[in-house]
This record gives structure tokens, C-alpha cells and sequence, in this order.
């Protein structure tokens, strides 16, 4: 089983866009500046990491490398079982399963950064990284320092990051050392993310999530708040409003992706902070990061690798399809629009239209029966990308 994670903000460095400017999916930059109204492609290619660091400008960038990476996988035909992302990367995974369009997506980014942006400015505070200290230690360390200061983000066995206000972090810092953390490093932010003083900003991010459409996921995204597997629409709300105030689960969130059955996690996006996460939290299962083109090859082999454990009449790529199950794909590129002449469980037959893009009709090439869709009402699709999966009358 095969897992598609997200990072978060952090990873970002100056022209990390480069390497992809002659790749057909450097389109999705030019969809991110347009959707957001900001030039993403020079901050992409030309930002400075002071430029980069400013939170209205990395969750942006951040979004939008990991959807121009996971657009170039899509088109090798390689894709999940499940998704998870960190933080900011939730929202990319959401995309990933189905959940949510890429530009709905882009748009929720924007006005997160510029939320959160401004809650740090009127409540500044810090983060730290912690190492080589447990959970209940660096727990502990915050309840002795005696002010506002929180884990923020639970990222793997002893490695935890705190949040709160600047006085307060520095006394648990000093706590943590006493009880036995190796390292401590500050981060470079102003704000305390994930903990009560981002109050501001999820109240501001909930009236735009009220006003987006979320859909019903094609896979599981295991969530940030409670390392808990979701696919319904209706949660994701309630969710993403509440993770900006709430910890970040990700040593759970790992543990739950094995003991559901993945045996590769793939990180897509900028840098490997979750690659380096995972080996120490899920040993087990076989990681890998995917960041330039020069990646995309590696990310087969290591398919290809996962899928010798696999059952035998599973396909290697896509979706787990049998020899009595067929794909209807994009006739070109563009925005798909669902039928709705036509409901999951129904028959199709040689010809039947089952959407369009961008006015051109998705036709079935296949007779058998719509057991699901893999693209989602909205969503901007390459052409060739699997759009719907029958079940051919081999198996009726």
C-alpha cells in the first residue's frame, strides 16, 4: 500500500522551482498564481530565504511545489492509498485524495498564511525544536515553565517541536535540557503555531472553509488532530479549523499509515524532514522523497520494489485493479465536470459519457459497470489522467 505525504512549511529554500521550469507540470504554477492572484513563480525561482520565510509567502510556495511534484506523479499513473500530510500539507493531501480542488486548495492556503501572519503579529511568540526527549518530558518541561508555552507538533520518538511565548519557550528549553534533551533549536518564526494564540486566525479560516466545497475523499487522509483516517467531506471543516489551534499528531499519524498496511511512504514536495520522520517512527516501512524530475525514476523503482510483496494479479501502478476492471481517462487537459446522468453502480456501455473537460466529452471506451470515479467534480486534470474504473462484464 502506497502513502503520499505532505511537509509543511520549513522546507522551502530559494529556487527550488528551478529544476521543474521545463517540465509540462510547471503549468500548475501559472493555476496557483492565477487562483491566488500572486506571482508564485518568481518567489518559486527568485526569492531570497528572508522573502521565503515570511509565512504568507512559504505556505504558498510550499502548497504549490508539492502540487506541481504530485501532478508529475500523477503522470507516470502512480497513485495512493492513502494520504497524510503535516500542517500546511494536510490541505495537499486533501487534494491528493479527491477532498478538495487544487485551486479551492490554493485559494484556503492563501488566506490561512495571511491569517495566521497576522495573529503572529498582534500575539508574537516562538518555536523550538526539541531532540532526544520523550513525549511526557517535553510535556513536563512546559508545565514547569509556568507560562504560555505548548508541544506543538508530536513529529516523532524524541523529536517534538514547542510553541508559545517567547520568555516562557526559553524557561522550558532550559527545563528540557535538565530532564535530558540533546538539542534544542529555535525556529525561524515569529509566530506560536498550533497553540491558543493562533486563535484569531482559525476563526478567520473557518468562515473560508464554510464558504468552500469539500467532497467525499477517494482514499483516507489521515488527519492532523487525531491521527484518525477520515473520507467524509462533512469532517474536514471541523478539522482544519481546528488544527491551526490543536498539535500536530504526526508520530501517530505515522503509526496509523503502517498498522493500516502502508508499505512505502512518499514524500512529495519540498525537502525530506517526513522521510527522515518516518524512519524513525515507522522503521518498517520503506520511504522515499520526491523533489526534482530526476526523482520520478527512483519513485518507480522503489513501485516497482513495492510491488513484488504485493498480490500477484495486482497492477504495479494506479489503482489495485484487476484483469476484469478497466480505466476511462482525460481526453485532454482541463477542468473535469462530473455526469450526473450517470450513478456509481450503473451500466455504461461503449460511448457513454461520464463528464467532460473542458467541454469535451470523458467517453467511455468500455461496457461494464461505474464502480467509482478517481477525479473529482472541479478538479483540474492532465490529459490521460484515470477519470472513472469499471467492472467489465467479465465480472457482472
Amino acid at each position: 500500500m502506497i502513502a503520499f505525504t505532505f511537509p509543511g512549511q520549513g522546507s522551502q529554500k530559494p529556487g527550488m522551482g528551478a529544476p521543474w521550469v521545463d517540465h509540462p507540470s510547471w503549468e500548475v504554477v501559472a493555476d496557483a498564481s492565477e487562483a491566488t492572484n500572486r506571482d508564485i513563480a518568481s518567489l518559486l525561482l527568485y526569492a531570497d530565504q528572508q522573502t521565503l520565510a515570511q509565512t504568507r509567502n512559504t505556505q504558498l510556495v510550499t502548497y504549490t511545489m508539492s502540487m506541481l511534484v504530485l501532478d508529475a506523479i500523477e503522470r507516470t499513473g502512480v497513485t495512493p492509498s492513502i494520504c497524510a500530510g503535516h500542517s500546511l500539507g494536510e490541505y495537499c493531501a486533501l487534494v491528493a485524495a479527491g477532498a478538495l480542488p487544487f485551486d479551492t486548495g490554493a485559494k484556503l492556503v492563501g488566506e490561512r498564511a495571511e491569517a495566521m501572519q497576522n495573529a503572529a503579529e498582534e500575539n508574537p511568540g516562538a518555536m523550538a525544536a526539541l531532540l532526544g526527549i520523550d513525549d511526557d518530558g517535553a510535556e513536563k518541561a512546559c508545565d514547569a515553565a509556568g507560562g504560555e508555552v505548548w508541544v506543538a507538533n508530536y513529529n516523532a520518538p524524541g523529536q517534538v517541536v514547542l510553541s508559545g511565548r517567547r520568555d516562557a519557550l526559553e524557561r522550558a528549553i532550559d527545563i528540557a535540557r535538565e530532564i535530558g534533551a540533546k538539542k534544542a533549536l529555535v525556529l525561524p518564526v515569529n509566530g506560536a503555531f498550533h497553540t491558543p494564540y493562533m486563535e484569531h486566525a482559525r476563526q478567520r479560516l473557518r468562515r473560508a472553509l464554510l464558504d468552500s466545497r469539500f467532497y467525499d475523499a477517494e482514499v483516507p487522509v489521515v488527519a492532523n488532530v487525531d491521527a484518525f483516517p477520515y473520507r467524509r467531506a462533512a469532517d474536514w471543516i471541523r478539522l482544519l479549523a481546528q488544527q491551526l489551534t490543536s498539535p500536530v499528531m504526526w508520530t501517530r499519524s505515522l503509526a496509523k499509515l503502517r498498522d493500516l498496511g502502508t508499505t512505502l511512504l512518499v514524500e512529495i514536495g519540498p525537502g525530506n524532514v517526513l522521510t527522515g520522520l518516518a524512519k524513525r517512527a515507522a522503521p518498517d516501512v520503506t520511504g522515499i522523497s520526491v523533489q526534482t524530475p530526476n526523482d520520478l525514476d527512483k519513485l518507480i523503482m522503489a513501485v516497482e520494489a513495492n510491488a513484488r510483496t504485493a498480490v500477484p494479479n495486482e497492477m504495479v501502478l494506479g489503482e489495485h485493479l484487476y484483469a476484469s476492471e478497466r480505466i476511462v481517462v482525460s481526453p485532454n487537459a482541463g477542468v473535469f465536470s462530473l455526469s450526473h446522468e450517470i450513478g456509481l453502480k450503473d451500466r455504461v456501455s461503449v460511448g457513454n459519457s461520464l463528464g467532460e473537460v473542458n467541454s469535451e466529452a470523458v467517453r467511455s471506451p468500455f461496457t461494464g459497470i461505474l464502480s467509482g470515479y478517481l477525479a473529482s467534480d472541479g478538479e483540474r486534470v492532465t490529459t490521460g489522467q484515470p477519470i472513472a474504473w469499471l467492472r467489465t462484464a467479465l465480472d457482472n
